[in-house]
């Protein structure tokens, strides 16, 4: 995938896929009624890593994660960029984060407020781009638990280790945006929610985060 850069400039926060698009999809596919948004965090500027992770093997991680998505059921399928500006793969729709440099929790602020003024979306499902073994299966396991409601929040685990995707009900994105700051993420607000859905995804992904640089296998 051709990747053009128009500028650069921390933080958005990916691992080997384990279970590759389209093998044992049982949960795949699954379309919810309504519209359920999907959302790859790739604004930082990925000090540790040397890079911004948008670029990181050429484009590959952003690629597994909008498909993913997109695939798992999501629609649209949003890219949060910052620190680089880069071509987006189809058929994803860009949110540029202005001030991407106060951390996560301004690039998720940011993205939030535009899916609230967004028509008909009743929720989102939330992905790191540093987390590139995530899979059709992960996302349509999130979906399922959540069932396009409003007010759920679902999150996948990985042997119990909360992860990503996150899946977010439309009507807890004020509380949401009003959880998150610099570079705290939505983890503590999650962690709040006596209804949180956990979704164990440990049989088809590691969920672990790469920041640092070495081959996907």
């Amino acid at each position: 995938m051709h990747i053009a850069v128009s500028r650069v400039g921390d933080r958005s926060d990916g691992h080997e896929e384990g279970n590759d698009v389209g093998i044992e999809n049982s949960d795949a596919g699954h379309s919810l009624a309504g519209s359920v948004a999907g959302l790859v965090l790739a604004a930082g500027a990925g000090s540790r890593y040397g890079k911004p992770k948008v670029l990181a093997e050429g484009g590959s991680w952003l690629e597994r994660s909008v498909t993913a998505l997109h695939d798992g059921g999501c629609r649209p399928v949003f890219v949060a960029l910052g620190a680089a500006l880069v071509e987006l793969p189809e058929p994803a729709v860009p949110i540029e984060v202005s001030r991407w440099e106060l951390g996560i929790g301004e690039t998720i602020s940011t993205c939030i407020a535009h899916l609230a003024n967004t028509p008909d979306i009743d929720g989102v499902v939330i992905h790191l781009v540093d987390i590139p073994d995530v899979s059709v299966v992960q996302v349509a396991r999130v979906l399922q638990t959540a069932q396009g409601s409003r007010m759920r929040a679902a999150r996948a685990c990985f042997g119990g280790r909360p992860g990503h995707p996150v899946y977010l009900g439309a009507g807890l994105f004020d509380r949401a945006i009003a959880g998150v700051t610099g570079d705290r993420g939505l983890g503590g607000f999650l962690s709040r929610l006596p209804d949180l859905k956990l979704v164990e995804c440990g049989d088809v992904g590691t969920g672990v985060d790469w920041d640092i640089p070495r081959p996907l296998r």
